[in-house]
């Protein structure tokens, strides 16, 4: 992101089938982060309901959504000009 934007390294983007997935998502993030000491500089509610939560961690920006509201708002259209760096998923997590 830094090559087309002055406010952070990278934009992890994804999605949850449910509100209440994207809410967990969210939260497992956070915490899991904040066992490092890492802490998002937004403040989400616990339930929220608006199916878009971003977590800003100053480098990196986590984009959670809900898959309709995911298709509707295309970050990936909105930031084509960025390099994409895809990132395998985990065996057994």
């Amino acid at each position: 992101m830094r090559s087309v934007c002055s406010f952070c390294d990278y934009f992890v983007i994804l999605s949850g089938a449910s509100l209440r997935q994207v809410n967990a998502t969210a939260q497992a993030i956070s915490e899991d982060l904040a066992k490092d000491r890492i802490k998002s500089l937004s403040k989400g509610t616990a339930n929220d309901e608006s199916g878009w939560i971003v977590l800003d961690f100053s480098a990196v920006v986590a984009h959670i959504f809900n898959e309709p509201m995911r298709e509707f708002y295309s970050l990936e259209r909105l930031w084509s000009d960025a390099k994409r760096v895809r990132i395998p998923r985990s065996q057994g997590k």
